[in-house]
């Protein structure tokens, strides 16, 4: 039997079923939910059941209440003034929302949608070539399988998903995929290229010098995770993505025109609708915690579908699992007396097995951080 953090899930589950022989049997296949939907399920079994979630009433009512802000950073380079508008809605979206989009971030759309077709080719390979990148191992140079917290999670998410290390890092071209290799090189570059502009412009919304963030490291690593949401037959019964916070410093985001993801702000759940040509960044867990709370790591999530596949490509800016000594705690030009740290010294290793092991159970794990 699973050993679940739910001990009452844990009971139900064997009284009711084998679940843990159902999640072997389902990963022994070696052909995640898209192997499911292939082989013409109408019913979802059982392992992918979600909880209801104590917000979940909200949700119909609040996506089209609000809109997770938009940014254009078009000439933020050149024109000082637009730089200082930007750079305040910058710091606005991230106290508040912890989420924003941006148009004219500088990757060109063809790039975008190639991306977005690499991932399809991807997952629209023979199965026998996939079965034989399928792993547990989390450290291979490209890891893919379904649901990265397959036997500690309370329900499998209706999603696959393959990712890979690319800074700092970066794998041989031979380790990535025939089918999407040049495109992730491509668009990973120039996803570093942004992630420093972006990280010069929160370092100033926090009132810092513009290279503070940089300086210290939070773009040095990136982790490429590209998720295949298949449509469901039974979308009410599951989740695309179960509610959790990212355990990096930012996430930038490049989702198709299928929409999915949710933000949850003011306990409600808000669409965040796919805009073309756009990209959602949000503020990871590490963020939180060097900013003391000033900008928020919040909890989002992604409903399943009728319609798909849904894919999206998350670029984690964090080493990951990748060694590291470099400790992280609150930035001390932003504590004081009145303002004490408010979370420990860690390594983003730390932060990040810690985070992973837990898998996605609904909760963040920065209160085991808090001093």
């Amino acid at each position: 039997m699973v050993v679940s953090k739910n001990s009452e899930i844990s009971v139900l589950t064997k009284l009711d079923y084998d679940r843990a022989s159902e999640l072997k049997a389902f990963d022994d296949t070696k052909d995640g939910v898209k192997g499911l939907v292939d082989a013409g399920v109408t019913k979802i079994p059982r392992i992918f059941h979600q909880p209801l979630d104590e917000f979940e009433k909200d949700s119909a009512s609040s996506s089209t209440q609000l809109d997770v802000p938009s940014i254009d950073l078009e000439d933020v380079h050149k024109d000082p003034t637009r730089r200082k508008v930007v750079v305040e809605k910058i710091r606005e979206a991230s106290e508040t929302w912890g989420f924003f989009q941006i148009v004219n971030h500088g990757i060109p759309v063809s790039v975008l949608e190639e991306m977005k077709n690499g991932v399809l080719s991807f997952y629209k390979q023979d199965s026998e070539v996939k079965r034989e990148l399928y792993t547990r191992d989390p450290i291979r140079p490209l890891v893919y399988n379904s649901n990265f917290d397959l036997y500690s999670s309370p329900a499998a998410n209706w999603r696959d998903t393959f990712y890979c290390f690319m800074a700092p890092h970066p794998p041989k071209p031979q380790d990535l995929p025939s089918v999407c290799r040049d495109i992730l090189l491509e668009y990973t570059k120039q996803v570093m290229k942004l992630g420093s502009v972006l990280f010069e412009l929160l370092s100033e919304a926090l009132g810092l010098k513009p290279n503070y963030l940089n300086d210290i490291g939070c773009n040095e690593g990136l982790v490429a995770v590209c998720h295949y949401y298949p449509a469901c037959p039974e979308p009410e019964l599951t989740i695309g993505a179960t509610k959790h916070t990212d355990n990096d410093f930012i996430t930038v985001l490049l989702q198709d025109h299928i929409g999915g993801l949710q933000v949850l702000h003011e306990n409600r759940w808000v669409d965040v609708s796919p805009v073309p040509g756009a990209l959602v960044i949000n503020i990871g867990d590490l963020l939180q915690l060097i900013t003391n709370d000033k900008f928020k790591s919040v909890e989002h999530r992604v409903v399943a579908n009728h319609i798909g596949p849904r894919v999206s490509v998350a670029s984690f800016f964090s080493t990951s699992f990748q060694p590291s000594s470099k400790l992280y705690g609150p930035i001390k030009d932003l504590v004081s007396e009145d303002n004490p740290p408010k979370y420990r010294e860690t390594t983003v290793h730390d932060y990040v097995a810690f985070s992973m092991a837990r898998g996605l159970d609904g909760t963040s794990p920065l209160p085991y951080f808090r001093i």
